[in-house]
């Protein structure tokens, strides 16, 4: 079956865009299936950038089909202006872009609630981007949320059904925030202007797939983030609220463990995490804003800088492992090649202990110092290599120690931002 899961090997960030979009032509279906506008996949292509939030990165191809699965959260107003950017840039979207019944709304209050929340929270906050992910997934939790089914309802039940969760949410605000209330009817209002435009969009996820099940399409399964913002195996409390890991791909498309395919992992040459939270390997001062800088690491959805740091094989390890990753594509090689030095943190030491296995509390990670093991650079440009063997030896021999500690066999090396910037490896780096 030729079909294939995309996950985050770290905090997200990694580049899966790219991948996703290198992967996603001639196949049937692209499928996104947990996160919500919160993510942002930046892809280079043709001298054009493209950036998206919650549309798939498979709509760049023509012919693909792209389903927003019921996993997610979906903010109809950014819904409604990816598609319309995207269509103004001469794309076909409205044909191909199918979103799941069953998937959830997020709110202007969601985004109110996220934005207060965090700022309660003051030195403890988590670093969230203020989207209303969190308080949607609550809502979901609690079965008081909206789903993307109801923009389908005739429009006076689907106007009372809102103003009565906006006013439910408005004594929430008023009551535990302090905070004003919104504007019920105005916003319900709004929701039924959308609901034409989204409503079309709107498919029974199980029917439109039964062709994947079935084994006559093929797919590609979209994660956000990365494992290590899962909410339940990441750096909790420090993580998004849905399971970015291989679970996510199950659940949040309704498609059974026989549709997955290859399991592939998406690792940077070195780590960026964004928000708070521990990351044993950051790099502060200078050398980090070099990194940074050099990789341009700024959020494509927030602008924010991330935190950057040297490759963690210790909680890359840890990624391969709980999602079964039958590969790992290495992306942003080229960002290292003016290193002179490439460290790897290998294990962590406590003030009681060397660790070498990932510690499940956050509270253990925070303490974790990271313990090195360097490689010489190559100090040579990368980009225009196309075949392993144009990757100078230093490169290579860095890769294969990747390669080993992981696990598991690297498919792929991405030298560059733009979509030709690819090195596949279907064999391994290995020699």
């Amino acid at each position: 079956m030729d079909n294939r899961v995309i996950i985050g090997g770290q905090w997200g960030d990694e580049g899966k865009g790219k991948i996703v979009d290198a992967l996603s032509e001639g196949l049937d279906w692209v499928l996104r299936y947990q996160g919500g506008a919160n993510a942002g996949h930046t892809i280079h292509t043709g001298g054009k950038k493209h950036v998206l939030h919650l549309v798939p990165s498979g709509v760049l191809h023509e012919g693909v089909r792209c389903l927003l699965g019921g996993g997610m959260v979906i903010d109809p107003w950014a819904l409604r202006d990816e598609i319309m950017a995207l269509e103004e840039e001469g794309l076909a979207v409205r044909g191909r872009l199918f979103v799941a019944s069953t998937a959830h709304l997020v709110m202007p209050y969601h985004r109110r609630m996220d934005e207060l929340g965090e700022t309660r929270l003051k030195r403890k906050s988590i670093g969230t981007t203020g989207r209303g992910i969190g308080p949607a997934y609550l809502d979901k939790i609690q079965r008081t949320g909206l789903r993307m089914g109801d923009l389908k309802l005739p429009a006076d039940n689907l106007e009372r059904k809102a103003i009565e969760k906006i006013l439910a949410a408005n004594e929430l605000l008023s009551d535990f925030y302090q905070a004003e209330p919104l504007p019920a009817r105005t916003i319900a209002e709004e929701l039924v202007v959308l609901a034409r435009f989204l409503g079309p969009l709107v498919v029974n996820p199980y029917d439109v797939l039964r062709g994947v099940r079935a084994g006559t399409e093929s797919a590609l399964f979209e994660g956000a983030q990365g494992t290590m913002l899962d909410i339940d195996h990441g750096t909790f409390p420090y993580v998004t609220s849905s399971n970015s890991t291989v679970g996510g791909a199950l659940t949040g498309t309704g498609l059974p463990p026989r549709c997955l395919g290859e399991i592939n992992g998406i690792y940077k040459a070195y780590c960026t995490r964004v928000g708070n939270g521990p990351f044993p390997s950051e790099l502060l001062g200078e050398q980090g804003d070099a990194l940074r800088e050099a990789g341009g690491e700024y959020g494509a959805t927030t602008g924010r800088a991330r935190r950057c740091g040297w490759f963690d094989l210790v909680a890359g390890r840890y990624a391969a492992d709980i999602n079964g990753l039958t590969g790992v594509i290495i992306t942003k090689l080229d960002v290292l090649d003016n290193q002179p030095t490439v460290r790897v943190a290998t294990a962590y030491e406590t003030e009681e202990k060397r660790l070498e296995v990932y510690p499940s509390f956050a509270e253990v990670l925070s303490r974790c110092r990271p313990v090195y093991r360097d490689f010489p650079g190559w100090e040579k440009p990368t980009g225009g290599c196309r075949r392993l063997t144009d990757l100078p030896a230093a490169a290579r021999k860095y890769l294969e120690f990747l390669e080993t500690g992981l696990g598991a066999l690297i498919v792929g090396v991405s030298v560059g931002r733009e979509r030709e910037q690819m090195i596949w490896t279907p064999t391994g780096v290995g020699t």
